[in-house]
């Protein structure tokens, strides 16, 4: 059971931050803070005045994909999301169709060896279901067309109902993003660190407050609630590895920037180590966080995966706390919208890390 959210629609956040007036950067958002059940409201650049010396950052350099693609089966027009590339060159897809306001949706049917032509004459062919949970993602292989450049040409970044209009590619990158060399990346953009600029990260970094790069290529997100993620690829380098370890041996506070975070480094824990491969870890109370500390992310729809994430790290008291005063706050939900950072209690009564294992 996770928490009870309802949200109102005039708080999605349909266009960015940057978009919303004159003069506004992508930190233009409010940031949500807990401290156990403690909640207290400021502005996203003031992140570098609420972190302290020692403390570490962990990022996710996934880029986003501009992963939806037209394209025809038959005579019907389908919408691609392009969502996981595999080790053997095939992609997880969803087929979903034209909904009539710039946006898709889920489209049923969807059967074996079903072929679906591709913008400049390439093509795809449906193999199998990734998972026996269901048909939603399915494994497909690509002929007469290489998809990191179908992708290049024709795509454009996944959009759904509650935003305002399309956006170009630019606005889903992060500060944080590099390019894959073999064209990888996420379907769907790791959006807690969308509120970084360059500034919020020289002040970080003149305070004392360090980074640690990892990667996760996250896939399309399921609008089915209580789904848990699918199989993603992930890297945690030696060297963030070493950083993580030598932040929790000097008392610093490992801090993940968004839930991909948090699965790269609990998918690599221990003394944490340098890993690389697929997760399919889902991070849940029972099992605990050994890694962070905190957690700097959006707010998120009552979706079992996220939210049990979240209370894994900070307690179910917590995350109720919290998002009652965002929802009383009028804080803006989605990709778009406010982020929340979620400290453990510190003190005499803070609950010791679950599971932890040095």
């Amino acid at each position: 059971m996770t928490v009870d959210v309802r949200v109102p629609e005039e708080l999605s956040a349909r266009v960015p931050a940057e978009q919303r007036g004159p003069g506004l950067d992508r930190d233009a958002v409010r940031l949500l803070v807990s401290r156990g059940t403690e909640v207290t409201h400021h502005d996203f650049p003031e992140l570098p005045r609420l972190l302290r010396a020692g403390d570490l950052l962990v990022v996710n350099t996934s880029p986003t994909l501009a992963a939806a693609v037209d394209g025809r089966i038959g005579h019907a027009r389908v919408v691609v999301h392009f969502s996981t590339r595999g080790d053997d060159g095939r992609w997880a897809v969803e087929l979903r169709e034209p909904d009539g306001r710039g946006t898709s949706r889920a489209r049923t049917g969807t059967r074996t060896r079903t072929e679906v032509v591709l913008p400049g004459g390439g093509r795809l062919v449906l193999e199998e279901p990734l998972s026996p949970r269901g048909e939603r993602l399915w494994w497909a292989r690509a002929a007469g067309a290489a998809v990191p450049e179908v992708l290049r040409e024709h795509g454009r970044p996944i959009r759904y109902s509650y935003t305002e209009r399309d956006q170009p590619l630019s606005v889903y990158q992060t500060v944080f993003a590099l390019p894959a060399p073999d064209g990888s990346g996420s379907a769907e953009m790791p959006s807690a660190a969308r509120p970084f600029t360059a500034r919020t990260v020289t002040e970080l970094v003149s305070r004392g407050v360090q980074f640690a790069p990892v990667t996760l290529h996250t896939g399309v997100a399921s609008a089915q609630a209580h789904e848990p993620p699918y199989p993603e690829r992930f890297a945690v380098p030696a060297a963030s590895a070493r950083l993580i370890d030598a932040a929790r041996a000097g008392g610093g506070r490992v801090i993940a920037v968004g839930t991909t975070a948090v699965r790269a480094v609990e998918s690599a824990v221990g003394a944490v180590r340098a890993a690389r491969g697929w997760t399919d870890l889902v991070v849940t109370p029972e099992r605990g966080v050994r890694v962070v500390d905190g957690l700097l992310t959006g707010l998120h729809e009552p979706e079992a995966s996220h939210l049990l994430m979240l209370e894994a790290v900070a307690g179910r008291p917590a995350v109720e706390r919290a998002y009652d005063e965002a929802l009383r706050g009028l804080y803006l939900w989605h990709e778009f919208g406010d982020v929340h950072l979620l400290l453990r209690e510190e003190g005499p009564h803070a609950a010791n890390r679950c599971g932890n294992s040095r």
